[in-house]
């Protein structure tokens, strides 16, 4: 039985208009995303500004996260940072907090050579905390291909790889010669990765629309492609927006549009142009079959 099972949703950061962090948003909608059955939640990665954050509000983040889940599903942490050392620290705070595990980026600041990979997934091996090698190559310089897996799927506690290329094909090879579970990283894979065999999906647009995703990633997983791909072809414009650089700026008004505010995006990330604000609603108003036009303002 795979460890990190289900929908796992990376949760974003509710700003205040001030700029702040919103942690009363952050309790409540991290509450509400197990109300409406997500079997996990993690906080601190990338579609929660991470980068933006301050020392202070980050693990201001990411307690807030593990109190309001209260055991009721696993919290896997964001640990990535300029810095071996920071990420370590990071993983400590995880562990003392009581995270399941973390989501670890590779080394971000530079194409480290292979031997700086595996180093610094050692170090934060030796946390003690269950790893999931979150692989993103288009946003991060470092690819982890099935050849660097297989090396990283040696170490104790590295068990299961986030899937971020978009290729479908890598899991597949990653099944076939690792040992390692699978996590579908990229939305518009969720019927697909299932069906090639990821047990997990770490998630953005369920942030919005939890109940519909889990149910697609169950189908999925189930084989029931014929109730699966209706429901996968009315949230896949969705999921596009998902693989794009502008991913939070997208999902966080999705989730106006659930009724779920969490405020603006942290610069250097910026509003979007009007017309990318009503092509987003107008895909979020297929996904949820309402067609009538909405007044609602951004």
């Amino acid at each position: 039985m795979a460890r990190f099972e289900g929908v796992y949703v990376a949760v974003v950061t509710p700003f205040k208009e001030s700029g702040q962090v919103d942690s009363q948003r952050l309790d409540e909608i991290s509450k509400w995303l197990i109300d409406e059955g997500v079997q996990g939640l993690v906080p601190a990665g990338s579609l929660g500004e991470y980068a933006t954050l301050t020392w202070e509000e980050r693990r201001k983040v990411v307690e807030t996260v593990v109190a309001a889940a209260k055991g009721r599903v696993p919290v896997l942490v964001g640990s990535g940072a300029p810095s071996t050392r920071q990420a370590t620290d990071w993983a400590h705070h995880a562990k003392e907090v009581g995270a399941a595990g973390i989501m670890a980026l590779p080394p971000v600041n530079y194409a480290p050579l292979e031997k700086e990979i595996i180093a610094h997934y050692e170090a934060l091996s030796s946390v003690g905390l269950p790893i999931v090698a979150y692989n993103n190559p288009h946003d991060y310089p470092t690819d982890l291909t099935p050849d660097v897996l297989i090396q990283l799927s040696r170490l104790e506690n590295v068990v299961a790889v986030k899937e971020f290329s978009g290729d479908i094909r890598r899991v597949h090879d990653i099944l076939d010669q690792t040992d390692l579970e699978v996590m579908i990283g990229v939305d518009n894979l969720a019927l697909e990765g299932p069906v090639a065999g990821a047990t997990g999906w770490i998630a953005g647009v369920p942030n919005a629309l939890p109940r519909p995703c889990v149910e697609l990633f169950r189908l999925a997983r189930e084989g029931n492609i014929a109730e699966a791909l209706p429901l996968y072809r009315r949230l896949l414009p969705l999921f596009h927006y998902d693989a794009s650089p502008q991913l939070v700026q997208a999902i966080k008004w999705m989730m106006k549009l659930a009724g779920q505010p969490v405020g603006e995006t942290r610069p250097p990330r910026l509003p979007l142009p009007e017309e990318k604000y009503q092509e987003i609603q107008s895909a979020f108003e297929r996904a949820v079959g309402k067609r009538e036009e909405s007044h609602a303002g951004k």
